[in-house]
């Protein structure tokens, strides 16, 4: 079982940065996959950026150069840095894990609110 914990969201005008933060209930170098997905209203969940055991980093294209994935092994922390943040950013993001533990499961954290606006 995994569990996992975003901070960091809320406000932000056009152009502006947030770092969001998910914190994992497990050794974070353990999951094979862990990352972040969105979802804005009315669309279908997407994927954002993950990065693999392998220590492989997958972005979404139009995303790439403004949103940066990095983690914290000491912490078992993945974090999400997102500058020139744009009104269309505006979504639920989710921290998102794939774990082995007999058998590959997909985990979800609660999700967290990141709106901009003026």
């Amino acid at each position: 079982q995994v569990q996992l914990v975003e901070s960091g969201g809320g406000l932000v005008q056009p152009g502006g940065s947030l770092r969001l933060s998910c914190a994992a209930s497990v050794n974070i170098v353990s999951i094979n996959t862990v990352g972040w997905y969105r979802q804005a209203p009315g669309k279908q969940r997407e994927l954002v950026a993950v990065i693999t055991s392998r220590g492989r980093y997958n972005y979404a294209d139009s995303l790439k150069g403004r949103f940066t994935i990095s983690r914290d092994n000491v912490k078992n922390t993945v974090y999400l840095q997102m500058n020139s943040l744009k009104p269309e950013d505006t979504a639920v993001y989710y921290c998102y894990a794939e774990y082995y533990s007999g058998s590959y499961r997909d985990y979800w954290g609660q999700g967290t609110q990141v709106t901009v606006s003026s």
